[in-house]
């Protein structure tokens, strides 16, 4: 069965700063503590095609892919997938984000199946995207909450 995963959190910031903090690619190795470089390859409309590439692992090894992500500002939803699909069959990211009493919703779906040699099958890459989504949303929240704070710090009279 293929892998299909849904994380989510509430973030205490508005939902334009949330967009354009997760949306804007080139910040997004100070935004995630996994990926050390995004290279933009190109942009076409709504479309980016972009390298990630992500600190050693705990063996050394440098993992770094190319993807595609659409974004669709009107409809706050985000489609990606890996074009270098490296272990992964396939790949496919699907963010959305609403409006709630006090902040933003954001979630995260990933659907994806593992290639036959990959070195984790489709259970034990569920669990692991599961346990790492928990920890970059959790991040990635505490950013964004600390620059809506910062920007409302600046903007009241002294």
């Amino acid at each position: 069965m293929p892998g299909h995963t849904e994380n989510d959190i509430k973030i205490a910031a508005p939902l334009d700063l949330v967009w354009d903090m997760t949306n804007d690619l080139e910040n997004w190795p100070q935004l995630f503590s996994e990926y050390a470089a995004v290279d933009v390859l190109s942009r076409e409309g709504d479309k980016t095609t972009f390298r990630l590439t992500m600190h050693p692992d705990d063996n050394g090894t440098v993992w770094s892919w190319v993807s595609e992500r659409t974004v669709d500002r009107a409809g706050l939803s985000v489609r990606a997938r890996r074009v270098e699909t490296g272990p992964f069959a396939h790949m496919d990211i699907h963010w959305t984000y609403r409006e709630l009493p006090g902040g933003t919703g954001m979630y995260w779906t990933q659907d994806f199946a593992m290639k036959p040699e990959a070195p984790v099958d489709d259970a034990g890459m569920t669990e692991h995207i599961n346990r790492n989504s928990k920890i970059q949303l959790e991040l990635i929240r505490d950013k964004i909450e600390a620059r809506n704070r910062a920007m409302k710090g600046s903007a009241s009279p002294n």
